[in-house]
């Protein structure tokens, strides 16, 4: 390639998200299992998700940003899952269903145990998958190895540029952002000229795939918004995502990536109002959206939602929360055994919190995930150590 080709595809693969994918759309197998993880950048604060309503110390450490005890008078109070933990009530019409039928838990004292406390490095090694203290490779992610393990399970990321997570696969994964309707940024004979710049190169197809796929996305996706909407506009940008990613993920792929940020919340966090609250329900929104727009395929899907780190247990004086250790991962799904709090845990007191600052990780989210794909694909001990290297996968019969 001379420079002069290598500059046009730059300036087109900058342009195009999914140039580089060299394959084309296709069916998978009816009832192959589907899996979402949507990573949450920026550390969202566990404990007015999941709220320790049972701890006397959360209310001493909490002077304005608690949530109040489950109280039948008061619609601003946490809703009671079990004697300990309660939920943050802007999720009661869109993850409290889910609960209630079975579908979602949350697996407290989860994370990793680096405890840089910086988003970028942790963002990185959760992505990589790898242990702490090894040799880093950062051009391979979990799921990456994760797809090079799997038969007829198509791949795709949800984001603009090809995440961490899905890099070192050693095949094409496609990557398409449907935060916005996703249009190609070339008109048709925009596209024609530089489809032609191709034409005869090794090149060629991936460029012709690139420059088709948005448009087919972009079609397809609206014909089914319109359908699922009957005239209505979405009242929030992540519900709309995610019915796109759903219309994909029910026909075409099968393993998926999508992150979500705007979760470092050191000042004015709120509680019920605020802007962790509305963070919180428009992903509530999201995922209860993700649900019903799969239909039946929501009885094949796994969704974990996962981030790089939680957040202080205390406030701090600009009535916010700084960077932390442990926080809650999500798992949910059509036949996920939830309505329940899983994995290890501890009583929430000063004593057992991490350098007195934050929650423990007792749940290694590489331990944990190794044992719920292994569940998912029945995968070989082998193979979860080529998608988690040295992890000890744990089995808590989440599906």
């Amino acid at each position: 390639m001379n420079r002069r080709e290598f500059l046009f595809a730059a300036a087109a693969a900058a342009t195009l998200p999914a140039l580089s994918f060299a394959g084309k759309l296709f069916a998978t197998p009816v009832g192959s299992p589907r899996f979402l993880l949507v990573f949450l950048r920026g550390g969202y604060d566990c404990n007015n998700l999941l709220v320790p309503c049972g701890s006397d110390f959360y209310y001493a450490s909490r002077p304005t940003l608690a949530i109040a005890r489950p109280d039948p008078g008061n619609p601003d109070s946490a809703i009671p899952l079990d004697a300990t933990w309660g939920l943050n009530p802007v999720l009661r019409e869109s993850i409290y269903p889910l609960w209630r039928r079975k579908q979602i838990a949350f697996v407290p004292f989860a994370g990793t145990n680096d405890l840089s406390r910086s988003h970028f490095e942790t963002q990185d090694h959760i992505e990589r998958g790898q242990p702490v203290g090894g040799t880093a490779d950062f051009r391979s992610g979990f799921l990456a190895r994760l797809s090079s393990q799997l038969t007829g399970t198509p791949a795709i990321a949800f984001t603009s540029n090809l995440p961490l997570s899905f890099q070192g696969a050693g095949h094409d994964i496609p990557n398409i952002s449907l935060k916005r309707d996703p249009r190609s940024h070339f008109n048709p004979r925009q596209a024609s000229i530089l489809a032609g710049m191709y034409h005869g190169t090794p090149l060629a197809q991936a460029t012709a795939n690139g420059l088709a796929l948005p448009k087919t996305v972009s079609q397809d996706l609206r014909n089914e918004m319109v359908q699922a909407s009957r005239g209505a506009p979405s009242a929030y940008n992540f519900a709309t995502e995610t019915r796109r990613i759903a219309t994909l993920m029910r026909d075409q792929y099968r393993l998926g990536f999508v992150d979500v940020g705007g979760w470092d919340t050191h000042v004015n966090q709120g509680s019920v109002k605020g802007g962790l609250a509305n963070n919180l329900r428009n992903l509530g929104e999201g995922l209860a959206a993700y649900a019903d727009a799969l239909g039946d395929a929501w009885n094949q899907t796994t969704v974990v939602v996962l981030l790089e780190f939680g957040r202080t247990f205390r406030e701090n004086g600009d009535r916010g929360t700084d960077h932390g250790h442990g926080t809650v991962h999500w798992v949910l799904g059509g036949k996920v055994n939830g309505g329940r709090i899983a994995g290890e845990q501890l009583a929430i007191t000063q004593q057992n919190l991490l350098q007195n600052r934050d929650y423990r990780v007792l749940n290694d989210y590489r331990d944990v995930l190794g044992g719920l794909l292994g569940r998912l694909w029945g995968l070989r001990g082998s193979q979860l150590q080529t998608v988690f290297p040295q992890a000890r996968p744990r089995d808590l019969q989440l599906v």
